[in-house]
């Protein structure tokens, strides 16, 4: 079905660890099981336009249990898809006229800023209404189990990180390019259908474009697993949106520390916002968690970030610890990343790791 690209990607698929952590993505990839936001395209939602926010959240509450019972039936294959006809209104179109309800007063991420991206307002993230990419491509630099990914970098962030590495992305140094969803449809099959195991929401970050990606899937026919890959700066809000129809989330876990957070990536209250998302993606999908170490910053953010998720996910839970920091863009202004790892560093945060108990990390 795929390209073997690096000898990794090959043997994941007998890793027991990776497979038992991430074992509906591994069916999903194997066509052995539906994407969620096929299922969700099945699931009957009974609202209209003029329906209120709160109610059409009250649904959305109700049909999520409603979803899982579903998704549960037909991965036990109780269920077949050409059994179900496609409703008039589905779970999926619900999530969608809640993100633009959303849009009218944008809180798809932490900062809640309330603007009107509808008529023409930009927040912190400078997203209009049309979503922006850079570039698409089989991404063969990610996690074994996921490489080939299909990638699809979007433009803008919530987060504005010193040492970012995509800052041209993230900051709208590049022009990009504006893409319709439906003319995105085309793109997202051809990725699967060219050999990539997923398609990966990355940018920047792909929580200010939600809604567009929402509608995007609403026309896609190929089952193909959906990985966010996120900064986990976004809302409660955004994390209901996202069950029922993320698959993977796969999730930076940058800061130990509020403050450090702030300092860094001017992003205030993002240790209460990222341990949230986790619990969510936890709880409604599959966890690939991503810990950048940071020069200096073992004992304020590496060590608190492992050992939270040892206790609050799992040791089990596939967790990369990453030893990629480079100083990019504007890592000059904080003295201590100003410099990359050391070897000492590096061999402290595999300590570290071990000690929180993990037991399916990798580096």
């Amino acid at each position: 079905m795929w390209t073997a690209w690096r000898p990794d990607a090959t043997a994941v698929l007998k890793d027991k660890k990776a497979r038992a952590s991430l074992a509906r993505y591994f069916a999903v990839m194997l066509d052995s099981k539906l994407a969620k936001f096929i299922i969700a395209k099945k699931l009957s939602a009974d609202f209209n336009k003029r329906d209120s926010l709160a109610k059409l959240w009250k649904l959305h509450d109700q049909l999520t249990e409603e979803f899982y019972s579903l998704q549960e039936n037909f991965d036990s294959h109780q269920k077949q898809l050409k059994q179900l006809e496609t409703p008039e209104k589905s779970y999926l179109d619900l999530k969608l006229e809640i993100a633009n309800r959303i849009l009218e007063n944008c809180h798809f991420c932490t900062r809640r800023c309330g603007f009107n991206r509808l008529n023409g307002e930009l927040g912190y993230c400078k997203c209009g209404t049309q979503i922006t990419v850079s570039t698409m491509f089989q991404h063969t630099g990610e996690e074994p189990e996921l490489v080939p990914s299909g990638t699809i970098f979007t433009l803008g962030c919530t987060l504005q990180c010193r040492h970012c590495q995509n800052w041209s992305i993230s900051q709208w140094y590049e022009k990009g390019e504006i893409f319709s969803p439906e003319r995105l449809v085309k793109p997202v099959e051809h990725l699967r259908k060219s050999g990539c195991r997923n398609v990966n929401l990355v940018g920047g970050d792909p929580t200010p474009w939600l809604q567009q990606w929402l509608e995007t899937f609403r026309h896609v026919d190929v089952n193909v697993p959906v990985v966010w890959n996120s900064n986990s700066y976004y809302s409660e809000e955004t994390a209901k949106l996202l069950a029922g129809f993320i698959d993977v989330y796969l999730l930076d876990f940058k800061y130990g520390s509020n403050e450090c957070a702030r300092r860094i990536s001017d992003a205030p209250d993002y240790w209460e916002a990222c341990t949230r998302n986790h619990l969510y993606g936890k709880e409604y999908g599959e966890l690939l968690i991503r810990v950048l170490v940071l020069p200096e910053h073992l004992d304020c953010c590496t060590k608190p970030i492992l050992n939270w998720i040892a206790q609050n996910l799992g040791t089990w839970v596939r967790t990369n610890v990453m030893f990629q920091y480079r100083p990019e863009w504007r890592a000059h202004e904080i003295p201590e990343l100003r410099r990359r790892l050391t070897e000492a560093e590096r061999e402290q945060a595999i300590k570290l790791a071990k000690e929180a108990g993990l037991t399916n990390f990798i580096t």
